[in-house]
């Protein structure tokens, strides 16, 4: 076995894991309550499938980034629902349920609408690399490793709660630990292609993380908590499940470690956004405190 073999097999099993996870740390009932609010989904879904991934596309024709390089940053910003965004919503004391649920959601609907969109968008972006995606071989690889796991947790929640309970520990130190490793093995594997990635490929990652938080934070509706919840689900993207994509289609070039590169930048951007929100609350909170000891 090939080192970009191992790779794409350690990339999968960490998603799987994660995704199990995930499921088993969800209730159904915020599932339920995300998918009754049709102004929210349709927001979110606008915003995550239409905003985000045509903004990538905009931005990488104008900053003509390497084809491959361009490939990694449009697959990530096709996959929404990344299972970081419920933590960082309660850092930011926005509605952490509502985060949940959309995050399913978005993972569950990704399944269909990732590989449509990059059959469509990526020629487009390739430029004389006429890269190319085959959808129903992404189908099949994002149903096995993000649906059936994500589902699976969800049943055992669901219909077996003292389990989930039982595992759920074990299973978010064995996500740490894999993530760990697939960081520490692509970084290290790929860091040529890393310091191939032009400054023009940085800059698209940057604006495109403020396209996301300005796309979401429109989606959210008129309440602060409602905003900030739908800004952090849309403004991180499902790196696991990017990954799956890039080292399955384009192993062993810089697709991957754009991925890498843009799902670090994303969730470093979105904690420190986060934690800005939690910091603002916290004064707007102590506020009428310090004023009644006034009076």
């Amino acid at each position: 076995m090939s080192l970009d073999q191992a790779i794409s097999v350690l990339v999968a099993i960490t998603l799987m894991e994660m995704m199990l996870a995930t499921g088993l740390g969800v209730r159904l009932a915020d599932v339920t309550g995300a998918a009754r609010d049709g102004r929210l989904l349709l927001g979110v879904g606008l915003a995550n499938y239409v905003a985000v991934p045509f903004a990538a596309v905009l931005l990488l024709l104008l900053t003509d980034a390497d084809p491959m390089a361009a490939a990694g940053i449009l697959i990530l910003a096709v996959c929404p629902g990344a299972p970081y965004a419920p933590p960082l919503t309660a850092l930011a004391r926005g509605r952490t349920a509502t985060s949940v649920g959309l995050m399913v959601i978005l993972a569950g609907s990704s399944v269909i609408i990732a590989p449509v969109l990059l059959f469509f968008l990526l020629p487009i972006t390739s430029g004389s690399a006429d890269l190319h995606v085959e959808p129903l071989g992404l189908l099949g690889v994002i149903l096995g490793t993000q649906l059936l796991p994500l589902c699976c947790g969800l049943a055992i929640s669901h219909w077996w709660p003292d389990w989930a309970a039982r595992w759920l520990a074990p299973a978010v130190v064995a996500s740490k630990i894999l993530n760990a490793a697939t960081l520490a093995v692509i970084l290290t594997s790929h860091f040529p292609e890393l310091l191939d990635i032009r400054l023009r490929g940085v800059l698209a990652m940057l604006i495109l993380l403020g396209v996301s938080l300005g796309a979401g934070w429109s989606a959210g509706g008129g309440k602060d908590r409602d905003r900030r919840t739908v800004a952090l689900t849309t403004t991180i993207r499902n790196v696991g499940l990017g990954l799956v994509i890039a080292s399955g289609t384009f192993a062993g070039t810089s697709a991957v470690t754009a991925v890498m590169v843009y799902g670090l930048l994303q969730l470093l951007g979105s904690f420190l956004l986060a934690l800005w929100w939690r910091r603002g609350s916290s004064l707007v909170e102590a506020q009428p405190i310090s004023r009644a000891r006034t009076h």
